[in-house]
């Protein structure tokens, strides 16, 4: 009896898992936690009387949207010890998938926001929740909610892409950025990066990398030229070129056999920002079917 009630449980929430699975990972930013926040929405969902749920999709958005606000609580704390710049953990586009309009810039403007701001802005301009619904969700009434989500929209309007740039071409940036910064040719490199390039790198204090972002052409330069004798002595093993959190990148292995992603933000058809994960826990989820 109770494998049959599993079972259908399991029927009714696997088709809506991914969904789900999206709005946890933009909320939290974690692969990892997401995956467990989903989890326990499943034994909610197990545990409900589902024949009293008409809409199951907006009840497991409730339960997940709650349970990411629990989990951002504690997160917050542990970021304010983070050893260096935080990211997010790279999610890696699989042959077929759309670019993500949630972009790694989007995703790092995010963490700015209260939890609330983040809930409503995503669950309203990203998934199309109503306000009435997340007002629901988040304990508002649905006139703050919609404040909550305008001041969000405010905060990360920066970020959100301002315009489509075919595929083929950010990915055609990112081979000129890999050949360029791994053979030491400057003059290519630098034609490639605007003024106001930034370098972002994350290793978490488990892994060589910035304490803190590198700002500015002139800076950044100098970072890479640095990097120029390392890659000489050390020559990257390029795994594959991809769309990493929405940006065209690429997934290598460096020295010590430390696995890494770099994504590439690009505006007007220069590189304004350069995200390198180098954490292992957070690359702990690309496994072998990602790397080859």
């Amino acid at each position: 009896m109770a494998g049959a009630l599993q079972s259908d449980a399991a029927a009714s929430f696997d088709p809506l898992r991914p969904r789900l699975i999206r709005i946890a990972y933009r909320m939290l930013g974690s692969v990892a936690d997401a995956e467990d926040v989903v989890q326990d929405a499943f034994l909610r969902w197990l545990d409900a009387d589902r024949s009293e749920v008409r809409v199951p999709l907006a009840f497991l958005t409730r339960t997940v949207t709650r349970l990411c606000l629990d989990v951002l609580k504690s997160a917050r704390r542990q970021r304010e010890t983070y050893i260096g710049p935080w990211l997010p953990e790279p999610v890696i586009e699989e042959g077929g998938d759309e670019v993500e309009d949630v972009t790694l810039p989007l995703l790092l403007a995010l963490e700015r926001l209260s939890p609330l701001e983040r809930a409503a802005f995503l669950l309203h301009d990203v998934f199309g929740v109503s306000f009435d619904e997340i007002a629901e969700t988040i304990g508002r009434d649905a006139a703050a909610c919609r404040q909550l989500a305008s001041r969000a929209r405010t905060h990360v309007r920066a970020s959100r892409p301002r315009f489509d740039m075919p595929k083929e071409r950010g990915l055609e940036i990112a081979h000129a950025f890999f050949a360029a910064s791994r053979s030491g040719d400057m003059t290519a490199l630098q034609a490639l990066l605007a003024a106001d390039v930034a370098v972002h790198s994350d290793g978490g204090g488990k892994k060589p990398a910035a304490m803190k972002p590198i700002f500015g052409i002139e800076d950044v330069m100098k970072l890479q030229a640095g990097l120029a004798h390392y890659f000489a002595e050390t020559m990257s093993k390029l795994v594959r070129f991809t769309y990493i959190n929405g940006l065209p990148g690429f997934i290598t292995i460096e020295r010590d056999d430390t696995l890494q992603t770099t994504a590439l933000d690009i505006r007007d058809g220069r590189i304004v920002g350069i995200y390198v994960t180098r954490n292992p826990d957070k690359l702990k989820h690309i496994g072998e079917a990602t790397l080859h």
